[in-house]
């Protein structure tokens, strides 16, 4: 919201500087994001009249000019603007005048001096040499009733300012001139202005037949016909000057006035070309295969979801967010139709995002408009047609279907001091709501207050209290230390914080990505398999439609980015929430009703696990490098790896990761025809772990230093091709040694090219080394070879082993 401080003390002129006015404001809950003059300082700048202008007789593009500016006599001064020419009045810079600093950041002074030959006595200015704008293709003309040899700044109320409100979406009472100062009026105390709307008398019967049939979509429309209106006559210069400075350009009358009262007391309305309308109009919803030619130009399709003005023929404009091009005024328009309408904020919201676009009356009406003065603004915008463009008004028409019930709320000025933080009495409650307009009475210490039309963010306690604040006044809220003790809450040891897993991925080459949780629906189908994903009812683009159930899709689309600016090794990682849809889970502070939200980490490696370097060749890494960096992520805990099937994953190189016999995730490689699909020079590995898996630790446990010697044997056994190395420890580990095995480890494997004696092709020699110990004594021979034996005869009935030689 942007606004001159002029136009805000019309209606509000408290005794405060500007910048106390700023402070206010903000302090008040309206934030001022900005504040700025409206122009720079610059002096000696007068309203000149050209007399006369001729053709400077040494260049073709200047021109002598006689400059009247008060003085008596004339000035001459060369100019070469095109439109310099007798009968206008322009900014006139005098000698001595300094005016803003150029390109160069210098202060302009203004000589008097020669051009061709031809003195110059001063400088006719154009908008952008007084940097009002960046208009530069002509002199700044004034309008003729400017006084000659009046100061410019007067003349143009140059010492003025422009505020800039940030302002959240429950003000939108504040989202006018007035409306900003009938809140700078409850907040200082100072007298508000009330407009008057005196009615306009109609002087002919002209009606234009309206039905509202959408009472869900339209409670109020209120219109008039205006005929013989001028719609070539020009905007008074005060209201160019106002629109400029709340960020709006002039276009034509006709909607210049319709944008002023959109600004000055926030009702957006729209005008009609009256002989454009075939017959009656409709308020109604769109009807599916509806199109609608917008004034910018642009050409929607229009649902059942959208609401829409149509006659008899066609759909002429969208309601309360932009007009048709079919029915807007032209220079040729004589009579025009001026709407104003109460729309209902939730059939408003969200209609702009779906076309890819905004407009300020979308912006109001989806956060709720004065429905009680669409009469008195319609009489307001008449009396500007008349006086501007002239015309004929006709009869009001008022049709009242649905206006919004405005039901009291009640505080309880106990809960209120509680809330607070500081006491407050009856009295000072009450006299916040009567400064700010709105209807209370009190009985035994509760106070009911009636929210007024424009107010439509007065529903429960809570708001009235957040009012009473604003009027004492955030300043004179107290500082109270806290009341007990502030301790730090430990995190349990047994787990990591989420710090401490970033810092380990970190610690394992890995960069960490932030991606969004809304994903294309094909990352779902292709990587995931998910053919039900959660769906979005108003994404944001069109290919971020559904929410991930897997952080996959992220991190590829994290390594083509990176690969498309020509990198050669990728290493990224994520932790992130996913959403699976799950019929158990019910609706809570952190949760929503049949979606379950975990946290995962994934990783993704591509190119050298170890970079470019002279030792060894490059290499594009394996499934076990991958293998390695989660069995690092999870350690001390023991991960087991079993082959397994995932969407996403190459079918003979992807593992399920178990942790105490729980899977908790995959790793792998990608899937040829995804590598081919995202177009990868070569596959990458990923990793997908459930992060309270990963965040899991034990707890050290002390343990004394063995004072017996541990035994090593060395055994190698004959088993089959397809038995794997996790096989083979778990049928060692299953073997009952007595509580001797301290540990098993593989060292060699030997498959023979051909079949020899003891060892078949299909048949492979394991050599596992098995480390023996007890805590009280030391090992006997005879121990050792019992443990040993009962090792070999485990792999000999479990997995059909036997000894090698």
């Amino acid at each position: 919201m942007q606004f001159p401080e002029s136009w805000l003390r019309a209606y509000c002129n408290p005794p405060l500087t500007t910048q106390q006015i700023a402070d206010t404001l903000t302090m008040g809950g309206m934030e001022v994001e900005e504040l700025r003059p409206v122009a720079p300082p610059f002096t000696k700048v007068v309203v000149g009249e050209i007399k006369e202008a001729v053709q400077h007789p040494n260049a073709d593009r200047l021109r002598a000019c006689q400059v009247d500016v008060g003085q008596g006599a004339l000035l001459n001064i060369v100019c070469g603007a095109p439109n310099a020419r007798p009968g206008i009045r322009v900014p006139t810079a005098l000698v001595g005048a300094v005016l803003p600093p150029g390109e160069d950041g210098q202060p302009f002074a203004i000589k008097l001096g020669k051009l061709r030959g031809v003195e110059s006595q001063g400088m006719l200015c154009s908008a952008r040499e007084l940097k009002l704008s960046e208009d530069h293709a002509g002199l700044l003309e004034l309008d003729a009733s400017a006084a000659i040899g009046a100061d410019i700044r007067e003349v143009l109320q140059l010492d003025d300012h422009v505020f800039t409100l940030k302002l959240t979406p429950n003000l939108a009472h504040a989202l006018s001139v007035y409306g900003v100062a009938r809140e700078l009026s409850a907040l200082t105390g100072a007298p508000l202005k009330e407009p008057k709307f005196e009615p306009v008398q109609p002087v002919n019967d002209a009606r234009l037949k309206v039905k509202v049939t959408a009472p869900d979509l339209c409670g109020r429309f209120s219109g008039r016909v205006i005929r013989n209106v001028d719609t070539q006559a020009k905007t008074p210069q005060w209201m160019v000057e106002r629109l400029a400075r709340c960020g709006q350009r002039s276009v034509t009358a006709l909607v210049d006035i319709s944008n002023y009262v959109m600004f000055e007391f926030g009702r957006p309305s729209h005008i009609f070309d009256f002989d454009k309308i075939h017959g009656a109009l409709d308020v109604r919803w769109g009807r599916p295969g509806e199109q609608l030619k917008l004034l910018n130009g642009t050409t929607i399709a229009v649902d059942e979801k959208v609401g829409v003005i149509a006659d008899e023929r066609e759909v002429e404009s969208l309601a309360g967010i932009m007009g048709g091009d079919a029915t807007a005024v032209s220079d040729a328009t004589k009579n025009v139709y001026v709407e104003a309408a109460f729309w209902w904020p939730e059939a408003v919201q969200g209609r702009s995002r779906r076309y890819n676009f905004s407009t300020d009356a979308g912006h109001r009406f989806e956060r709720g408009v004065d429905p009680s003065r669409t009469v008195e603004h319609i009489e307001y915008i008449t009396r500007l047609v008349q006086e501007i463009c002239g015309g004929e008004a006709g009869p009001m028409d008022d049709q009242q279907v649905k206006l919004p019930e405005r039901k009291p709320v009640q505080l309880r000025v106990a809960r209120a001091a509680k809330v607070i933080g500081m006491p407050v009495t009856e009295a000072q409650c009450l006299d916040a709501f009567a400064r700010l307009q709105l209807p209370a009475s009190a009985n035994a210490g509760v106070i009911t207050v009636t929210p007024p039309p424009y107010r439509f963010d007065l529903a429960i306690e809570e708001d009235l209290i957040e009012e009473v604040t604003r009027i004492v006044g955030y300043s004179a809220l107290p500082t109270t230390p806290p009341l007990a003790p502030i301790t730090a809450k430990l995190p349990p040891e047994n787990r990591r914080s989420r710090f401490a897993v970033r810092r380990l991925l970190a610690a394992l080459g890995y960069q960490e990505t932030i991606n969004f949780s809304f994903v294309e629906a094909h990352w779902e189908q292709d990587l995931a398999g998910n053919t039900d994903p959660i769906k979005l009812l108003n994404p944001i683009a069109s290919q971020m439609s559904v929410m991930r159930s897997s952080l996959v899709g992220s991190l590829l689309q994290a390594l083509k980015f990176n690969l498309d600016r020509k990198a050669e090794r990728v290493r990224v990682f994520e932790l992130g929430r996913v959403f699976l849809r799950d019929a158990s889970v019910q609706t809570t502070d952190t949760t929503v009703r049949g979606v379950r939200q975990p946290m995962k980490v994934a990783g993704l490696a591509y190119g050298d696990p170890d970079g470019l370097q002279w030792a060894r060749k490059a290499t594009h890494g394996d499934f076990y490098d991958m293998k390695g960096d989660v069995q690092a992520l999870l350690s001390p805990l023991q991960a087991e790896f079993a082959a397994a099937q995932h969407p996403a994953m190459h079918p003979g190189r992807c593992a399920a990761v178990r942790v105490d016999g729980r899977e908790v995730g995959f790793v792998g490689e990608l899937h040829p025809r995804w590598r081919q699909k995202w177009e990868l020079p070569h596959a990458p590995f990923v990793f997908e772990l459930d992060l309270d898996a990963v965040a899991a630790r034990r707890v050290p446990q002390f343990e004394p230093v063995p004072r017996f010697q541990p035994a090593e044997r060395d055994i190698a056994v004959i088993v089959g091709e397809k038995v794997t190395h996790d096989q083979l420890l778990a049928a060692i580990r299953s073997a009952d040694t007595g509580g001797l095995l301290r540990d098993a480890f593989l060292f060699d494997v030997y498959k023979p090219q051909q079949a020899s004696a003891g060892l078949g092709l299909n048949e492979k020699s394991l050599a596992v080394r098995l480390t023996l110990a007890r805590s009280d004594a030391t090992l006997t021979d005879e121990q050792i070879e019992t443990a040993v034996r009962a090792v070999v005869e485990r792999v000999t009935t479990q997995l059909g082993g036997r000894l090698r030689g």
